[in-house]
């Protein structure tokens, strides 16, 4: 069984196909967006999503979210006595994933399309893949999110000719992707884009306006009072929901421990402000736009459609800068949180040969130019650390291409292979990727020739190999940094050792939600409600250590029904987005 996983900065979410078209699978709380959240409860067990999210307005220190942004690097984060970096962060969101997926579908699921950025990098699509292995599937494509947008769109499908554009601004990640339908070929032309741009930073900059108005600054009051600043960024993230609806919102502001006490200081944020606030973020995209247009060879005119992606493309400063810039009103008749994981899902079936999908030819691209490092010859002395391309940014995959370098001195018997992604001339501004060492060059002037071949594959997979002229000796080298070149058995080892961390039960995920839910509410109500609120979760809890399924289930209604009159917010709003749509 296969199954399509858009593995989001803020939301998770899988997909499978069905004959009737794509469909996406519900978690353990019947939502289909799983926060991207991982913390470790106070008895050592992992949780993952809501009840995570919940848990981490009080305890921030014990969970981890937007990691997404790290993958690929040496960032690490503590969680209570165990130390994960973002790699093993994203395998416990995809394990839980595959659980949703299996408990929905009754049988194991194995297989896996995963998506990402188009403007990942090397290094963070093999992270991606091992972060699949270790929740225990096999990822059989790695795709682009934009492009997985356009399947699930149909375009296709389009009776005609078209270009469009794909603009996916999510919670941690932009991208822009330039795509052409013809004669039932979808061609990704050129893609751009920023890691590190995404709703999450337009909740962040909210956030710091407020404290510097309470004479704080951001990254010293995260350090100092976390519960106030964990409790603000919730706050400050409804209110940018509200915004996308209405003209203002009143964001309560917590006490330095955290508590948002009854009566407590209040401010009311107006949509113009906000947008002003924010302006210089939402800038951020024009340059990417430009570059991926440019790097297609088309004007603005030349596009027939845009499309929008991403839960925050929804606020209302988004819609209107897309459609000033082009000059037309975006698509958005899916729902921009839902989109990719539809098209993974219909990506994994045309790999699988489903009855219900005819074929499809989708060509993918680079999104960065691949090279190696080389010397250059100034008055007689070699100077290294320039780049040498090899694939240019926005060919065509899967490709292949060669280039040719050579020896600097007589009788040099070996040639090292650095490898690097990047836009830039000198290799020090460039992505490292790695390197490899070529032996046996026969002995002989300078100038011995070696041949160097890159190839990169549909999952964005760089395969490279060496061959000196002279001697017809090979040499090859997978890029495996972060992807860590392990063998077998330190896989399986790997795998183990990720499947061992105590993932709380499926069946008890709706108890630990509304514990979490429950305790954080606890801190934001008056004093007469927080009584009551105390006895209904004492009962619960009752109910729970005597595991008295039928007092369990009675006192979890009562708990939920009188929880739910405060809202949850990010519930009432997934709701309400579903609704529009």
């Amino acid at each position: 069984m296969s199954i399509g996983i858009d593995l989001g900065t803020t939301n998770s979410l899988c997909a499978h196909l069905t004959a009737e078209g794509a469909r996406l699978i519900p978690n353990a709380l019947g939502d289909v967006l799983t926060p991207s959240v991982v913390g470790i409860d106070l008895d050592g067990t992992v949780l993952v999503g809501r009840a995570a999210r919940e848990f981490q307005v009080l305890h921030p220190e014990r969970c981890a979210s937007t990691f997404k942004r790290q993958m690929g690097s040496d960032w690490k984060i503590k969680l209570a006595d165990r130390e994960l970096d973002a790699v093993e962060l994203s395998s416990l969101v995809l394990r839980s994933l595959k659980a949703d997926a299996e408990a929905h579908l009754k049988d194991n699921v194995l297989d896996a399309v995963i998506t990402v950025p188009a403007y990942f990098n090397e290094l963070q699509r093999q992270a991606t893949m091992r972060a699949g292995k270790l929740a225990g599937l096999n990822v059989k494509r790695i795709l682009n999110e934009p492009t997985a947008a356009a399947i699930a769109y149909g375009v296709h499908e389009s009776d005609e000719d078209k270009v469009v554009v794909i603009y996916d601004l999510g919670g941690g990640t932009f991208d822009v992707s330039v795509v052409e339908r013809f004669e039932g070929t979808l061609e990704i032309r050129a893609s751009a884009g920023e890691i590190f741009l995404g709703g999450e930073d337009f909740t962040s900059t909210l956030a710091a306006r407020i404290l510097e108005s309470q004479g704080m600054v951001f990254e010293h009051a995260e350090l100092e009072h976390p519960l106030l600043v964990s409790r603000l960024c919730r706050e400050c993230e409804l209110a940018k929901r509200q915004l996308s609806r209405g003209e203002d919102a009143v964001v309560r502001i917590p006490a330095l421990t955290g508590d948002l006490p009854d009566g407590g200081p209040t401010t009311t944020i107006r949509r113009e402000d906000f947008e002003k606030w924010t302006d210089h973020i939402l800038t951020r995209t024009d340059s990417p736009l430009r570059r991926a247009l440019g790097d297609a060879k088309l004007k603005r005119e030349d596009v027939n459609e845009i499309i929008l992606v991403g839960g925050a493309t929804r606020m209302r400063a988004v819609r209107e800068r897309v459609a000033r810039y082009f000059g037309k009103e975006p698509k958005c008749t899916l729902n921009p949180d839902e989109v990719v994981a539809l098209g993974a899902a219909i990506q994994g079936g045309l790999i699988s040969d489903h009855s219900s999908l005819q074929d499809l030819v989708i060509t993918d691209i680079a999104p960065f130019t691949l090279g190696v490092e080389i010397s250059h010859e100034f008055g007689g002395n070699c100077r290294p650390g320039y780049f040498l391309p090899i694939i240019n940014r926005n060919t065509t995959i899967p490709v292949s291409r060669i280039n040719r370098v050579a020896t600097i001195y007589p009788n040099q018997p070996e040639m090292l292979i650095k490898l690097y992604q990047g836009e830039n001339r000198r290799v020090e501004e460039n992505l490292y990727l790695g390197e490899f060492l070529v032996r046996g060059i026969p002995r002989g002037p300078a100038g011995q020739v070696v041949v160097i071949r890159f190839t990169y594959d549909l999952n964005g997979v760089l395969e490279v190999e060496a061959t000196v002229v002279e001697s017809r000796l090979k040499v090859r080298h997978v890029v495996t940094r972060y992807a860590k070149s392990l063998s077998e058995a330190e896989i399986a080892r790997a795998v183990d050792e990720m499947q061992s961390l105590k993932l709380h039960a499926r069946d008890e995920t709706t108890n630990r939600f509304v514990l979490r839910w429950a305790e954080r509410l606890y801190r934001e109500l008056p004093l007469r409600e927080r009584d009551l609120l105390e006895q209904l979760i004492f009962l619960f809890e009752e109910a729970m250590e005597l595991k008295d399924v039928a007092a369990i289930e009675s006192n979890r209604d009562i708990l939920h029904a009188f929880l739910s009159q405060y809202g949850d917010g990010y519930e009432n709003r997934d709701n309400q987005d579903a609704a529009d749509e």
